[in-house]
C-alpha cells in the first residue's frame, strides 16, 4: 500500500505568488499527485494544511472534490466536534486538540479536520497544537496500518487526539487534588472559589473536546462502526475505550469541583458567622464599662459612692469583673 505524505512537502500558505497559474502554483501539482493515486493499486495520499485561506482551502475542495458544507466546517474554527461518513468511510471528523499549559495551568485549545476519501486523506489544522509530523512517521515506519488505507490516518490523528484528551484530563484532575488540600485546610478560602471556578472553566474545554465522541465511541466499542476495516476494529475500539475514559474523567472532575465549590462556599459562610460571633462577643463585653461610664458621666450631683474614697476603684473592679465573667462565658460557648 502507497503512502504519498504532502503534510510538510505542500503547505499551499508556503508557495509564493500562486494566485497566477504557473511553475509555483501547487494546483497542477496536485491534480498531478492525484493522478497518480488513482491509478495506483492501493495508494493514497496524505494531504496537510496548516491554516489554510479560504481560497487556498477552495482550490483542494475543487482539486478532490470535497463536499461544500464539509469544507465549511472544516473551514470553521469554532465547529462543533464530530463525525460525518458514509457506509464506505468515506466523510469528514471534526476533532478538538488540546494541550495543557503548566506554568499557568491553562487548557489550550486547536481543532483539526480530517476529510477522509477513497485515494486520500486531507487533515485541516488551526492552532499549534496537534503536530502531525510524528503521526506521519509512524504510518510511514507501519506497512501494516498503510494497508487500510486512507482511514488508517483517520486512525492515526484520532489517536494523536485523544491520548492527548486523557494526558489533559489527568493534568487538570492532579490540579484538583492539590487544590481539595486547600480547601478543607480552609487556608485563604477567599481565592479558593476563584481557582475551583478557574478549573471548572479548563474542564469545559475538556469536555467540548470530548462530548460529541461519546456516541461514536459508545459505537467504537461494540463494534457497531461498519466502515471501519477489518483490521483496525481493535484499534478503533481502544480509541473509542480512551475516549469514554476521558468522558468519565471529565465528569468526576465536574462533579468533584461542584461539591468542593459548595464545600468552599459553606466554610467561607462558617467563618464569617465564627467572625460575627467575636465580633458580637467583644460588643457585648465592651458594652458593660461602657454603660457604667455612661451612667456616672451623667454628672448628677446625688450619686452613690461618689462622696466615698472607694468608689472608683469599685466602679473598676465591677467593670472588670463583669467583663471576666462574660469573657468567660463566651470561651466556653465557642464565641471567642
Amino acid at each position: 500500500m502507497g503512502l504519498y505524505t504532502v503534510e510538510a512537502a505542500l503547505p499551499v500558505s508556503d508557495v509564493h505568488n500562486w494566485e497566477q497559474p504557473g511553475d509555483t502554483h501547487p494546483e497542477p501539482k496536485l491534480r498531478e499527485l492525484k493522478k497518480q493515486c488513482q491509478s495506483a493499486d492501493g495508494g493514497f495520499v496524505w494531504l496537510g494544511l496548516f491554516e489554510p485561506t479560504k481560497a487556498e482551502l477552495d482550490m483542494v475542495a475543487e482539486v478532490f472534490e470535497l463536499p461544500k458544507l464539509q469544507v465549511e466546517d472544516a473551514a470553521n474554527k469554532a465547529q462543533r466536534a464530530k463525525f460525518e461518513f458514509d457506509a464506505h468511510g468515506h466523510g469528514l471528523a471534526i476533532l478538538k486538540t488540546l494541550d495543557y499549559v503548566d506554568s499557568t495551568s491553562d487548557v489550550l485549545t486547536g481543532q483539526l479536520a480530517v476529510f477522509i476519501g477513497p485515494w486520500f486523506a486531507i487533515t485541516v489544522r488551526f492552532g499549534q497544537i496537534g503536530d502531525l509530523r510524528p503521526t506521519r512517521a509512524r504510518l510511514e515506519d507501519s506497512a501494516e496500518l498503510r494497508g487500510h488505507g486512507s482511514v488508517s490516518v483517520l486512525y492515526a490523528v484520532l489517536d494523536l487526539a485523544v491520548d492527548g484528551y486523557l494526558s489533559v484530563s489527568d493534568e487538570v484532575s492532579f490540579d484538583v487534588e492539590n487544590l481539595e488540600s486547600s480547601v478543607f485546610s480552609q487556608e485563604s478560602i477567599g481565592t479558593t472559589a476563584n481557582s475551583i471556578y478557574r478549573l471548572k472553566r479548563e474542564n469545559v474545554e475538556i469536555r467540548r473536546a470530548v462530548s460529541p465522541l461519546v456516541m461514536w465511541a459508545h459505537d467504537a466499542v461494540g463494534g457497531r462502526v461498519g466502515w471501519v476495516p477489518d483490521g483496525l476494529r481493535p484499534y478503533f475500539r481502544d480509541i473509542g475505550d480512551h475516549v469514554l475514559r476521558a468522558s468519565d474523567a471529565v465528569e468526576a472532575t465536574d462533579n468533584l469541583l461542584m461539591t468542593m465549590l459548595t464545600a468552599s462556599t459553606s466554610l467561607q459562610d462558617l467563618q464569617q458567622n465564627r467572625d460575627m460571633r467575636k465580633i458580637s462577643a467583644w460588643v457585648a463585653i465592651a458594652a458593660v464599662p461602657t454603660a457604667v461610664a455612661a451612667i456616672y458621666g451623667m454628672n448628677f450631683t446625688h450619686m452613690p459612692e461618689l462622696d466615698q474614697a472607694w468608689g472608683y476603684p469599685a466602679v473598676l473592679g465591677f467593670m472588670g469583673v463583669i467583663c471576666v465573667l462574660l469573657f468567660r462565658a463566651f470561651k466556653r460557648s465557642g464565641w471567642l
